[in-house]
């Protein structure tokens, strides 16, 4: 684990970071290694795809409402048919997020998370899971912590890779470095307005899957999955793209039977944040088994 100076920073506002780099070591480079024969998500959607109708992939945030009631809903998300858990680690600037997600990061901001509790959850849930767990993280915050070390950091706690929602790849060669040294996928966006070299680049630089955005705007339940996401999702497989999930705007079990027609996972957040936010880790728990009804052939 890093340095108290480090690890224990909260996540910074939105201004230009200075990256503290901490050479990979011989566990991360083992890691590594094992990484190019495998990748742990892709398998797992590779499994899900075999005996549903793809996987369901659930977002909550770290420290909401408080550090260890988000590591029993974490842990309750898997053990009600969630195939993959995503972890957001709070940030004082979220652009892609909607006000339910909004709202419930800043209130763990507020509470006094800090960064170095995202690694404390993360080894908390995995002990506890037997899925593949991600962090989705704005990229400021893994510059102040060195990419390096969040890398390393990352792989000890049991994490298998991360969403990176403002990371672009054609500036992502540090990360894309430390991930492959640290044995971690790496997930990248695309969006409908991308052109068809975008979509090559986060093909080919996206480990994992790719993230599909299903519709122009923040995060937030709605009625209908843009149609959009479906045409998106051919023009990531005519790309080479073996895996794609598609999120935002997922709320209902029907939108991720749905979205499963024809992407791989179904990534749903909002109205899991809104469950834990009203009914406790209970409510959560019950959202997603309701969600997972979606996946069943």
């Amino acid at each position: 684990m890093a340095s108290p100076a480090v690890s224990d920073a909260a996540p910074v506002s939105h201004e230009t970071a200075v990256s503290h780099e901490a050479p990979a070591t011989a566990a991360a480079a083992a890691a590594a290694a094992d990484y190019q024969r495998v990748s742990t998500i892709e398998a797992a959607l590779v499994a899900r795809k075999a005996v549903s109708r793809g996987a369901l992939i659930g977002y909550l945030p770290v420290g909401f409402p408080d550090l260890a009631t988000s590591i029993e809903a974490a842990v309750a998300l898997a053990e009600n048919g969630v195939d993959i858990i995503e972890l957001g680690l709070p940030y004082s600037d979220p652009v892609m997020d909607g006000p339910v997600i909004q709202k419930a990061t800043l209130a763990a901001l507020a509470g006094g998370f800090r960064l170095s509790q995202g690694f404390e959850a993360m080894a908390a849930i995995t002990a506890r899971v037997d899925i593949p767990v991600v962090f989705m993280s704005y990229w400021n915050p893994v510059v102040q912590y060195g990419v390096e070390r969040f890398a390393t950091d990352l792989a000890a706690a049991g994490g298998a890779g991360m969403i990176t929602p403002d990371l672009i790849p054609d500036e992502a060669a540090a990360w894309m470095a430390a991930s492959d040294r640290a044995g971690l996928d790496r997930i990248f966006l695309a969006a409908p307005s991308s052109t068809d070299a975008r979509l090559s680049n986060a093909v080919s630089t996206s480990r994992g899957f790719v993230y599909a955005v299903s519709t122009m705007g923040i995060t937030g339940a709605r009625a209908d999955v843009d149609a959009a996401a479906q045409g998106l999702v051919a023009r990531l497989r005519t790309a080479g793209a073996t895996s794609t999930c598609v999120g935002v705007g997922i709320s209902s079990a029907e939108q991720v039977r749905e979205v499963l027609s024809y992407a791989d996972g179904a990534i749903v957040g909002s109205v899991l944040v809104k469950a834990l936010a009203e009914g406790g880790v209970a409510a959560v728990a019950a959202t997603a088994a309701e969600l997972a009804t979606g996946t069943k052939l």
